[in-house]
C-alpha cells in the first residue's frame, strides 16, 4: 500500500490532520514542537460517493471502499538537513512516503506558538523546501561520488545515472526542488531510483481557522500559498480545519452533516484531501458489483485489465481472458447491468484494453 507522508512544521496541525484523515486520537497533538517523535501510521479509507449509488443498484448491505496509508512525521525545523531538532531522523521517515502532504498554518492565534514566532505561510514553506532540498543536494553529492568510478570506466547504466544526477544537481543548488526539474521521461524513471525527497508529489492543505473555512477562498493567507505553490512548484493547495476535522472523528456521518451545515460548508476539507492524494500518487479505482459485495480496488493510471484483474488474485492475471466491461456512467443511467448489455454498453475487453477510472468490472479467467 502507497504511504503519505504529512509534514510541516511544528505546531501547524499536521497531528490534529493525522487523528482526523484516520479517524482516530492516535496521534498526540499539543501545543508545543517535537511532541510527535516517531511516526503515527494510519490506513485511510478514500470517500467515494459513487459506492453507494452501486450499492442501491447491486442490492448489496457489504460495501469496502478503497484505501491508502497516512503518515504523521514530526515537525521539520531550520537547519533540520544539518541534524536540528532530530531532522536526520525525521527526513529519513520523509523519504521513506510516496508522497507529501504538507501542512501550512494559515490562521492566527496567540494561544498557539509558532515555532518561528510569526504566522507567513509562504516562508514556512520555503523553510521546510529548504531543508528537503538541502538534504536531496547532499544525497545527489554522493550518489555521484559512488557513480562517478563506473561512469568513468564505460558502464552504460552508471554513465545514465550520472547523467541524469548532473541535471539535477544544479537545479538544486538553486534551491528549487527536484520535481520541477526538466527532466526526460527516460530520466524521471531513474530519478525515481534515487529516492530525493523533492521529487515527490506534493499537495499543500492550508489549515484554517474554524470560524474561517467558509470563506477560506478569500483568506489572504490562503491565496498567498495559492499563487505560490501554483507559480514556484507546479503543485496544487486544498484548505483544511484540522480542528474541525478533529471535532468531527467522534460524530456519526448524519451528526458530521450537520454539523458542517452549521458551519457553512457542505463536504469535508479532509475527504476531498484524501481524494486528492490519492490521485496525487497516481491511483486509480475500478469497481466489482454485486449481490456479494460492491468493492472500490486500487489501481494505478494506465494500467491494462490484466494488470487490474492481478489486484484481486494473481490467479486473475496470469489465467486472464477478458474483461466484461460497463462505465459507472452508463451503469447508472442504464440501472442496471441488463439495459447495458440491451443497449450495447455492456463490452468485452482483451489484454490490451486500459483500465479506466470508474470502470465496473467482471473478470473471466482459466488457470
Amino acid at each position: 500500500m502507497l504511504k503519505t507522508g504529512i509534514v510541516g512544521l511544528p505546531n501547524v496541525g499536521k497531528s490534529t490532520l493525522f487523528n482526523a484523515v484516520t479517524r482516530t486520537r492516535k496521534a498526540q497533538a499539543a501545543n508545543y514542537p517535537f511532541c510527535t517523535i516517531d511516526p503515527n501510521v494510519g490506513i485511510v479509507t478514500v470517500p467515494d460517493e459513487r459506492l453507494g449509488v452501486l450499492q442501491g443498484i447491486a442490492k448489496t448491505t457489504v460495501v469496502i471502499p478503497a484505501a491508502i496509508e497516512f503518515v504523521d512525521i514530526a515537525g521539520l525545523v531550520k537547519g533540520a538537513s544539518a541534524g536540528e531538532g532530530l531532522g536526520n531522523k525525521f527526513l529519513t521517515h520523509i523519504r521513506e512516503v510516496d508522497a507529501i502532504v504538507q501542512v501550512v498554518r494559515c490562521f492566527e492565534d496567540p494561544d498557539i506558538h509558532h515555532v518561528t514566532g510569526s504566522v507567513d505561510p509562504v516562508r514556512d514553506i520555503e523553510i521546510i523546501n529548504t531543508e528537503l532540498v538541502l538534504a536531496d543536494l547532499e544525497a545527489v553529492n554522493k550518489r555521484l561520488d559512488k557513480v562517478g568510478k563506473d561512469a568513468k570506466r564505460g558502464i552504460k547504466e552508471a554513465q545514465a545515472e550520472q547523467a541524469v544526477l548532473q541535471k539535477l544537481k544544479p537545479h538544486l543548488d538553486t534551491g528549487r526542488p527536484a520535481l520541477t526539474c526538466e527532466l526526460t521521461a527516460e530520466d524521471k524513471v531513474l530519478s525515481k531510483t534515487f529516492w530525493l525527497m523533492t521529487d515527490k508529489p506534493t499537495i499543500f492543505a492550508c489549515n484554517v481557522k474554524e470560524g474561517d473555512l467558509a470563506t477560506a477562498e478569500t483568506n489572504p493567507f490562503v491565496i498567498k500559498v495559492r499563487d505560490y505553490v501554483k507559480i514556484n512548484l507546479g503543485c496544487e493547495a486544498t484548505v483544511i480545519s484540522a480542528q474541525i476535522e478533529s471535532d468531527l472523528v467522534d460524530l456519526t456521518d448524519e451528526e458530521a452533516k450537520g454539523f458542517l451545515a452549521e458551519m457553512g460548508v457542505k463536504e469535508s476539507g479532509v475527504g476531498s484531501l484524501i481524494r486528492a492524494t490519492y490521485h496525487l500518487l497516481g491511483l486509480r479505482t475500478y469497481f466489482t458489483a454485486g449481490e456479494k459485495e460492491v468493492r472500490a480496488w486500487t489501481i494505478h493510471a494506465g494500467d491494462t485489465a490484466p494488470k487490474a484483474a492481478g489486484v484481486i488474485h494473481s490467479d486473475f492475471e496470469r489465467g486472464f481472458i477478458k474483461a466484461e466491461t460497463v462505465s459507472y456512467k452508463d451503469l447508472v443511467t442504464c440501472g442496471s447491468v441488463a439495459v447495458a448489455r440491451e443497449k450495447g454498453l455492456y463490452r468485452m475487453e482483451g489484454k490490451e484494453y486500459v483500465v479506466s477510472d470508474g470502470d465496473v468490472l467482471l473478470f473471466k479467467f482459466n488457470v
